[in-house]
Parts: C-alpha cells; structure tokens; sequence
C-alpha cells in the first residue's frame, strides 16, 4: 500500500477499523515469518548440539 490518496480511499469506503485491522494483519505477518525463521534455525542448532 502506497500513498496517501491509497489510504483516504480505503478509509473512506471501508472504514477505519477495518483498514487499521488490514494493515496490523500486514506488519505482524512480517513479523511472525522472521520470528518463524528464527525457532526454525534454533530448532535445528539444537538437534545438531543433541547429535554431537
């Protein structure tokens, strides 16, 4: 999502808790994938750490 005019658009036809809700959704998305990589890598330190 870009501009200025983008927002108003959506905030005008769909409202503002909707698009706040949209675009929390995004940023944690983002979030989650990073913090998935992240268990991810730590899980495979850890069997490698239990092989030997």
């Amino acid at each position: 999502m870009g501009t200025e005019a983008d927002w108003v658009y959506l905030i005008s036809n769909l409202g503002f808790p909707i698009v706040m809700t949209i675009y929390l959704l995004i940023r944690f998305e983002k979030k989650l994938e990073r913090l998935t990589t992240g268990l991810d890598y730590l899980r495979e330190v850890i069997v490698q750490k239990k092989k030997g």
